[in-house]
């Protein structure tokens, strides 16, 4: 008997729900809604909102409008975008994950309190990502962005240190950040590290290992440029190797399917879940089977 499962874990998280939720009410209103950047980073979904009247800006295209509303996703802005908001009498609609919200203050809170001579506070994140570049605002752009372990050579550990995390990143990967640090920190110099990742993404994390492990095929679903995405799915990759990264259901290749039991489906925070549906239709449709896929589990 061949199955075909839906992780019910996976798919859009609270912040991403809320967003889009938000930007549904504004658009069933009549109002003309623009939005800061893609409002998740799935291109199937930020295509369905545009259908429906959202407009996509960047932030050249925030300081050119005057007079409108303006969406502010999930990830969160730094404090000039508000600023530059005010100026031009935009309208916001902040939809900033609560998540982020509390960690933008606790990390605007220390920057205020610390001697900017002796304190660097640093950040576990991507350079570049919406969610860090808001966080890196609190601090008037002096936070250190720290990827990886190599990074750390950007700072000097004679002086103290206060380390903060992306809320999408990987705990254990945090957790190496820290035990790093502590290993070359000098002496009598003051380090504290925030676990400040939301366990709502990070208990996924050991989820999708347990769904990779059951299923001889996995099929993860997920935007090219969810940072969230890549990580949930090199576990995948890891726990179980027969898994294949894809955008939509028209990037599955049928050879993949052959002599296969069991395909399981799965995706990131942003990856909604009718994409996930779709794709579970279409590898029915090339297995020859018609049925909708209904449950989260379906026997095919």
């Amino acid at each position: 008997m061949k199955i075909v499962e839906i992780d019910q874990s996976s798919g859009f998280c609270f912040g991403v729900v809320n967003a889009i939720k938000k930007a549904e009410q504004e658009l069933l209103s009549g109002n003309e809604l623009y939005c800061l950047g893609d409002i998740v980073h799935n291109s199937q979904e930020v295509a369905r909102l545009e259908k429906n009247g959202l407009i996509t800006i960047n932030h050249r295209s925030l300081s050119q409008i005057h007079g409108k509303k303006v969406l502010l996703r999930a990830h969160g802005e730094p404090p000039s975008t508000y600023e530059l908001a005010d100026k031009n009498n935009i309208r916001i609609v902040d939809a900033t994950c609560p998540v982020v919200l509390q960690l933008q203050k606790r990390i605007k809170n220390q920057y205020r309190i610390s001697d900017k001579e002796k304190t660097q506070i640093v950040i576990f994140g991507k350079t570049g990502h919406a969610e860090v570049n808001g966080l890196v605002g609190q601090t008037e752009g002096t936070a250190v962005v720290i990827e990886n372990k190599d990074d750390l050579n950007q700072l000097d550990f004679n002086k103290d240190i206060y380390l903060f995390s992306q809320t999408t990143k990987s705990v254990d990967g945090f957790r190496e950040i820290v035990r790093e640090i502590r290993s070359r920190i000098g002496a009598n110099v003051t380090f504290r590290s925030f676990d400040t990742i939301c366990r709502q993404v990070a208990n996924r994390m050991p989820n999708i290992k347990e769904f990779a492990a059951r299923h001889d095929l996995v099929l993860f679903v997920a935007g090219e440029k969810s940072s969230n995405g890549k990580v949930l799915f090199a576990e995948c990759k890891k726990t179980n190797p027969n898994s294949y990264f894809i955008s939509d259901a028209e990037e599955i290749d049928r050879n993949r399917l052959k002599n296969v039991d069991s395909v399981g489906i799965c995706g990131a925070t942003s990856t909604p879940k009718w994409l996930m549906e779709e794709v579970a239709e279409k590898v029915k449709g090339l297995a020859g089977i018609q049925e909708d896929v209904k449950d989260s589990k379906e026997s095919f």
